[in-house]
C-alpha cells in the first residue's frame, strides 16, 4: 500500500505501489516514482524525474528535470541533482530566453 504523509504535496499520479512520501515533500505532476521507495522529508521532485524500484532518498534531497535514478539506490541527506547542460556559462538555451 502507497503511503503519502497528509502534509506532502504530491501531485504525481504515477507512484509505484508500497512507496512512501513523507511530510513536507513535493513532488510535481509528470514525476515517475517506482515501487518500495521512501522519499523523506522536505524532498523536492520535479517534473521531468524518473526514479526506479526500491530506492530510498533521505531529507532535504532535491531532483531537478531531466534526472534518472535507476533502482535499488540509496541518496543521502541534502544532495542535489540537477542537469545543467551549460555549467557556469552565461549561455543559456533557446527556451530560458523568452
Amino acid at each position: 500500500m502507497t503511503f503519502i504523509h497528509e502534509l506532502a504535496d504530491v501531485q504525481s499520479s504515477n507512484i509505484g505501489i508500497n512507496t512512501k512520501i513523507w511530510q513536507f515533500s513535493v513532488v510535481l505532476p509528470n514525476a515517475i516514482i517506482g515501487k518500495n521507495c521512501n522519499i523523506c522529508s522536505h524532498t523536492f521532485i520535479e517534473n521531468d524525474v524518473t526514479i526506479g524500484n526500491n530506492v530510498t532518498i533521505k531529507c532535504g534531497v532535491q531532483i531537478w528535470d531531466g534526472i534518472l535514478i535507476g533502482n535499488n539506490v540509496f541518496i543521502g541527506p541534502n544532495a542535489t541533482f540537477t542537469n545543467d547542460m551549460y555549467p557556469r556559462s552565461k549561455q543559456y538555451p533557446d527556451e530560458f530566453m523568452k
